[in-house]
Parts: C-alpha cells; sequence; structure tokens
C-alpha cells in the first residue's frame, strides 16, 4: 500500500502538466501519482499520461475516461486510490520538493504512532504570474505546529486565512466515509472538497511549510474574475450545495461549527461579489435569494456570516452600497494577490 495517493486532474493540460507531475515524482515510491485524462481533445494531454506511466509504472497510472468536469476527475482518483492519503494537485500547479519530502516524513512517522490522523494541513503559495511578491497562506495562529491535535486546539481563524483544497491531505479513508462525491461538470467544487470532510474530522496536523504552489494569471483560468462573473451559476451551485450541507450538521462540536461558518462566509462572500461584478437585475435578484436561502436552511449561520464584517460589507444598500462593496473587494484583492 502506498503511503499517499496524488490525483492530478488534467485537461487538455500538455503545455504545463509536466512541471506538475515532475515535481510530485520526487517523493519516489512512496506516492501513487494518478493522471486523470478528463477526456482531453484538443491536444496530446492522453500521451503525456501514459508516456509517465510507462516510464514510472511503479508510481504512475494514466486514468482515461469521457469528460465529467474537475469533480469528475477528483471522484475517479478517489475512487482508484491505494495510498493510506489523498490530496489533489491540478495540473496547472506544482510542489515544493523540500516541503513535500518533510510532509512524506510526518505521514510516514504517524502511521507508526498509535493515533489515527485524519487531516494534515500545510501552507500553499499564491504563484501569480507577473508578481514578485508571493502571498503565503500560513495558519500558525490557527494549529499547533507539528503534533496530532483535536478540534478542542483549533483556534478561531483569521478572517483572511481561508483553508483551501490546496493546504489539505485527507486521510482516503475518511474522505470514503463520508461519502464524498463532487458534481460532475461544474466548476469550483475544490470549496466542496475543503469543506463537506470536516464534520468526520477529528485529528489533525499543521506543518508550516510552504508545500503547494497555486499558479494563478491566466486569462482562461476558472479563477479569473471575469471567467467567476461568466461562471457565477456554477459558483452558486457549489454555494447552495455547502448551504444545505451545513444545514443538515446538527451535531457540530463548537469549534468544528465556528471553522465550518468561517468557509461558508467566505464562498458566500465571493459569490455575493461576483454577483454585484455582473451588474444585471437578474444577477441582483439571484443574490438576494441566495442569502434568503441561507436564512432558511440554518438562521443561525445566517445571523452569524449575515452581521459579520464581510456580510455586511456584501449587503449594503442600494448602488452606493454596491459600489462601497466592490471597493472592499478590490482592496482586499489587491493586498492578497488572489485572482
Amino acid at each position: 500500500m502506498k503511503l499517499l495517493s496524488i490525483t492530478v486532474p488534467c485537461y487538455n493540460s500538455s503545455a504545463y502538466m509536466r512541471k506538475c507531475i515532475d515535481s510530485l515524482l520526487t517523493g519516489g515510491d512512496e506516492v501513487e501519482i494518478l493522471i486523470v485524462d478528463d477526456g482531453s481533445v484538443k491536444d496530446n494531454t492522453a500521451e503525456i499520461a501514459d508516456e509517465y506511466a510507462a516510464r514510472y509504472p511503479n508510481i504512475v497510472r494514466a486514468i482515461h475516461q469521457e469528460n465529467k468536469g474537475h469533480g469528475g476527475a477528483v471522484n475517479t482518483g478517489l475512487s482508484a486510490a491505494t495510498g493510506l492519503f489523498f490530496k489533489v494537485v491540478d495540473s496547472d500547479d506544482w510542489v515544493n520538493e523540500e516541503a513535500y519530502r518533510k510532509i512524506l516524513s510526518v505521514l510516514e512517522e504517524v502511521t507508526r504512532g498509535p493515533k489515527t490522523l485524519d487531516v494534515l494541513i500545510s501552507n500553499y503559495v499564491y504563484e501569480k504570474e507577473g508578481s514578485s511578491k508571493k502571498r503565503v497562506m500560513r495558519y500558525p495562529h490557527e494549529f499547533p505546529e507539528n503534533r496530532i491535535f483535536a478540534w478542542s486546539d483549533v483556534n478561531t481563524l483569521l478572517p483572511n486565512h481561508y483553508v483551501l483544497m490546496h493546504s489539505l491531505i485527507f486521510r482516503t479513508t475518511l474522505l470514503r466515509e463520508c461519502e464524498l462525491k463532487l458534481p460532475e461538470h461544474t466548476f469550483y467544487v475544490d470549496n466542496l472538497f475543503a469543506f463537506i470532510p470536516f464534520p468526520f474530522v477529528k485529528t489533525f496536523y499543521y506543518l508550516d511549510v510552504n508545500f503547494y504552489r497555486y499558479f494563478i494569471g491566466r486569462a482562461d483560468q476558472s479563477v479569473n474574475e471575469k471567467v467567476m462573473v461568466s461562471r457565477v451559476d456554477q459558483q452558486l451551485r457549489v454555494n447552495y450545495e455547502m448551504i444545505e450541507y451545513m444545514g443538515k450538521q446538527k451535531s457540530l462540536n463548537r469549534p468544528q461549527r465556528k471553522f465550518m461558518l468561517h468557509s461558508l462566509g467566505i464562498i458566500m462572500t465571493v459569490s455575493s461579489i461576483m454577483l454585484i461584478r455582473a451588474d444585471t437585475e437578474a444577477c441582483l435578484e439571484k443574490k438576494k435569494e441566495l442569502w434568503r436561502y441561507l436564512k432558511k436552511c440554518d438562521p443561525l449561520a445566517y445571523l452569524s456570516i449575515r452581521f459579520g464584517i464581510t456580510g455586511g460589507v456584501m449587503n449594503l444598500p442600494g448602488k452606493s452600497g454596491r459600489k462601497v462593496s466592490v471597493t472592499s473587494y478590490k482592496i482586499v484583492q489587491k493586498l492578497y494577490g488572489f485572482n
């Protein structure tokens, strides 16, 4: 059995997937790399996947499927994974070799210990094209370092800190126990990957290393702001699934609920600002309906998020209020370098 399975969803990724896969190969035989060719048709993604599988038969597996979208590719990787732990690395991203070795060392150490580890959290770096300053998402104030800990040890996340898929390595069987199945043909499902498993998580480990390198800056990327506005209905689909899931969680302990409310609040903010940026009456009505739905499904979550700082800024009344919302978003965007 492998220590770590890494799924690499690929769709017409030939221009950059080699950099990603080469960085993952430095993990050696302890790692299983599952290259999921998600119905690529415009380039030689499939051939590159087969090439790596032939060159590294003990490490790389190439899986070809009809197009199902990012979520469908992650689902396929999870179904095929044989490793004790599971991670997703997108094909235009890569990992740092030194941090990678430290993570593998920790995973190997905990598998020999008396406690079961559910999730390992590490840092990710915004590798924004054209930017010399790299924004690093770290959690030294939120999580204890270099030991297994529980929810009672988790501090409230700072408003500008968020745990994304890039931060996370889950125990594979935990993802199967929570029946994680991401929506197909939908963007932004990585937010569900970083949300759905947490009611099942009992133990954490935080390693303060800059492992994941999150590339942003291509005009066609799903996180490009113009693309996000054009695909706002897919963002909303994910947001609604998160609301529904949150509303069903009746036995969360207090730190769990605060953690998940923080994640949901961020996605509510992202959805709201994209609907405001779309600047149509239909989208403004969708924004109102989104907040009404949250209030209906989980009134306590609504009160917490709606009357928090970001919820308040996203719901300022009138055209002038929307201008303030957009200006606030642009300031935060400039400070932290996302999108």
